[in-house]
């Protein structure tokens, strides 16, 4: 099975944010500060985003996403709308290499559930400015809500019913954006990553927990959530160790979790950080066995603007070869260029630059279709 540029995940594909234009950083400002209201944001985040999607057109992508131009978060505005999910603000933002996130945190405090939800009228949107390009719609995994995330003492007496509803609401969400005509949607988790590390696993899932019962669970909620999705719906798997003002968190290689993502998860593709050492070699890749399981190898970074030597990047593309048939192999940056509104620390331009560079490189390794 070989992917044309008919159906995702595409050669050359990306991850899905991008850096905030200074019109949108402007309203975002003048929203909170009272001057203009939530109908006119929207406007100019309309705006934007129809801007936007054209560059990723102009640059080749054929997947278009929305950059979450309208998120100031990858994940914390998603979750905080599902039903018994409640934001607040931390003591204390997410400490990255050097940097620290703004304060702002989630907490379980009722049963979970998908009811109304403002990113499905984001994805219509989306779609309708995508044109003959695929709409692209990313959320944060199911294990986002459990990763790093209180739990009020009355929301949930046992992980089993926590599990269930959280898979439930995702059912709901999927069927929902299939419904406004999503046929590509990525699911970004970071939970992996921290498995691929020995580090804080007391800090993060508390004193007494046993990481590989919170893999097995992570693992089967995707499952379950996923379950039930439409033959012709592509749901793809992010993984990164952190992306935040181009800095990171988490280091490892991918073999402590290999035998779960590559053989337990029913996803059709997953994007892989592999743009430094801190994500290992290819040998994990061996546990590939399903022929339909697509690798989109992340080995543009996106966290700073120089250009990779194309001639590496191909290298190392026939490294991942030997383990993986390429045909089953994609090109992307390793992350998004904004996880948070913030932003990487690069141009505008340089990123228009780096969609273009996963372009060329992708027609020289496979071809332009």
């Amino acid at each position: 099975m070989s992917i044309t540029s008919t159906k995702p995940p595409f050669r050359a594909d990306h991850v899905g944010s991008l850096l905030r234009t200074e019109p949108i950083k402007d309203a975002r400002e003048r929203f909170e500060n009272g001057d203009i209201d939530k109908q006119a944001l929207r406007d100019i985040e309309d705006q934007e985003i129809t801007k936007i999607v054209e560059k990723q057109k102009e640059a080749g992508i054929h997947a278009v996403t929305d950059g979450e131009f309208r998120r100031g978060w990858w994940h914390y505005d998603f979750l905080a709308e599902l039903d018994g999910v409640e934001e607040y603000e931390a003591e204390s933002g997410i400490p990255f290499k050097g940097v620290e996130t703004k304060a702002r945190a989630i907490r379980i405090v009722g049963k979970i559930d998908f009811n109304e939800h403002s990113m499905v009228d984001d994805f219509r949107f989306l779609k309708s400015v995508a044109g003959d390009h695929e709409a692209k719609m990313t959320i944060p995994s199911p294990s986002m809500l459990h990763f790093r995330t209180e739990f009020a003492e009355s929301a949930y007496e046992d992980l089993a019913s926590f599990f269930h509803d959280l898979a439930q609401a995702y059912k709901k969400a999927i069927q929902a954006f299939y419904d406004e005509g999503c046929r590509y949607l990525q699911l970004d988790d970071t939970s992996w990553s921290h498995f691929c590390s020995e580090n804080h696993d007391a800090e993060i899932f508390g004193e007494g927990v046993d990481p590989e019962d919170i893999k097995n669970w992570y693992a089967k909620t995707i499952n379950d959530a996923i379950a039930d999705r439409p033959d012709d719906m592509t749901i793809t798997m992010h993984i990164c160790r952190g992306n935040f003002r181009s800095a990171w968190i988490e280091s490892g290689g991918y073999e402590r979790v290999a035998e779960t993502i590559f053989q337990k998860l029913n996803v059709d593709g997953l994007f892989l950080e592999y743009d430094t050492d801190r994500a290992g070699g290819f040998e994990p890749l061996r546990f590939v066995e399903r022929s339909n399981l697509f690798i989109v190898l992340g080995l543009i970074t996106s966290k700073f603007g120089e250009l990779e030597d194309p001639e590496d990047v191909k290298k190392r593309i026939d490294e991942a070869a030997d383990y993986v048939n390429r045909d089953q192999l994609c090109l992307s940056p390793q992350c998004g260029f904004a996880s948070t509104e913030e932003g990487n620390i690069l141009s505008e331009e340089e990123q228009w630059e780096k969609l273009r560079h996963v372009k060329r490189i992708a027609d020289d390794v496979w071809g332009s279709k």
